[in-house]
């Protein structure tokens, strides 16, 4: 074991030699301070254990993620860490993907026995949503948004930008009638803003603890439903659906869209709001698995835009517009980290441990890294029928 682990170490130092973008500071657990590179993005490690190497090496980023939240390593910024890993993406590949066996068995995890059938999908959506409002009211604006903001510029305030966003998507529809669909209503954000510009919205969901509270703020002014969008019979003029479709899966992804036309009316617009993966990374990112996909969103997959087009025309709709705003979510998500952080006593006070919060900061970091570099992004993407 120790030959293995001092054979993965120089491995890995030879890796760091290697990278053509940025800088890296490395402190060992020896002590030992190492520089790499040069320039921009500057990135710092620090290890406690080389046990993270031999992670990297067989889990590839999954790893990575266990051994941060097991305490093995910190960052003063993980984000820019993720951001510049994700820039010397080439150079770093055999650390940052799990080895053969490793992807094959959390691929039939996130395929088979985290599968989005109506009955487990419920079970992955309580995993992550279902952890308690009040934890989620301590880092959220107070709108209760959990989707990217869309910033003006030089504009700090969160909830503005949350609202910029919301009005954006009502700016798009169309105006051939009120009803509204919205597929994944979450607390009710959209919904209220939809309801107090004169919309008449139906918001479904299958996590009771969102349900619960976006009844609560709305009374009475929208319909919120507990069920799975498969269930959904109705015709509407317009239907909205914000960072759900990540959580559908790829095996549903017919069926989403298949919901999509047939709940639409004929002059309606869908606008959906999306987390996705360049096209050309799209076929590397579906054929492994991630700390994300493994551990925050199971069952969860996320598309490209080449492949949303696809979806929608194999359904019989097809894409209007596409909005990007990925640099809007790597800010979002650094000031939900902050905030959570600013909060983090409060946060233990709920009964949540460090390792929880270590989970979670982790997890809200390497989506700001990812958002920074362009290895994901986030569109308002318009559908209309064919």
């Amino acid at each position: 074991m120790l030959f293995l682990t001092n054979r993965v170490k120089r491995e890995f130092l030879d890796t760091c030699e290697s990278i053509a973008r940025g800088s890296l500071t490395l402190r060992t657990p020896e002590g030992e301070v190492l520089h790499f590179g040069s320039g921009q993005p500057e990135a710092e490690l620090h290890l406690h254990d080389w046990s993270v190497v031999t992670a990297l090496a067989a889990r590839g980023d999954i790893g990575f993620g266990e051994t941060y939240v097991e305490g093995l390593w910190d960052s003063p910024d993980i984000a820019a860490f993720i951001h510049f890993a994700c820039l010397n993406l080439t150079e770093v590949e055999a650390f940052a993907y799990p080895s053969f066996w490793a992807t094959l068995r959390y691929r039939l995890v996130d395929t088979l026995l985290r599968a989005n059938t109506p009955r487990q999908a419920a079970r992955n959506i309580r995993s992550h949503y279902d952890v308690g409002n009040e934890f989620y009211q301590l880092w959220l604006d107070e709108s209760m948004t959990y989707s990217s903001a869309l910033y003006a510029e030089g504009e700090t305030d969160l909830q503005r930008a949350q609202h910029r966003k919301y009005d954006r998507i009502l700016d798009r529809l169309s105006g051939h009638g009120d009803r509204v669909l919205e597929i994944g209503c979450g607390w009710g954000g959209f919904a209220e803003r939809a309801a107090d510009r004169g919309h008449n919205v139906k918001g479904v969901t299958i996590s009771p603890a969102q349900k619960g509270y976006a009844d609560a703020r709305l009374d009475g002014r929208a319909e919120i439903v507990l069920q799975d969008y498969r269930h959904e019979r109705g015709t509407y003029d317009n239907i909205v659906s914000i960072e759900m479709i990540e959580a559908v899966g790829q095996r549903y992804w017919p069926q989403y869209f298949a919901t999509l036309k047939q709940s639409l009316s004929e002059q309606g617009r869908a606008v959906i709001q999306a987390i996705t993966v360049p096209d050309s990374y799209f076929d590397i990112y579906r054929k492994s698995s991630d700390y994300i996909r493994h551990y925050t969103f199971p069952g969860g997959m996320l598309l490209s835009p080449g492949q949303i087009a696809k979806q929608a025309q194999a359904a019989g709709l097809r894409v209007v517009e596409s909005f990007d705003f990925g640099t809007d979510y790597a800010r979002t998500c650094a000031t939900w980290a902050d905030r959570m952080q600013e909060n983090r006593g409060k946060i233990m006070q709920l009964g949540h441990g460090e390792r929880f919060l270590r989970t979670w900061h982790y997890y809200l970091a390497i989506c700001a890294g990812a958002f920074t570099a362009g290895q994901t992004s986030v569109s308002q993407v318009e559908l209309a029928h064919a």
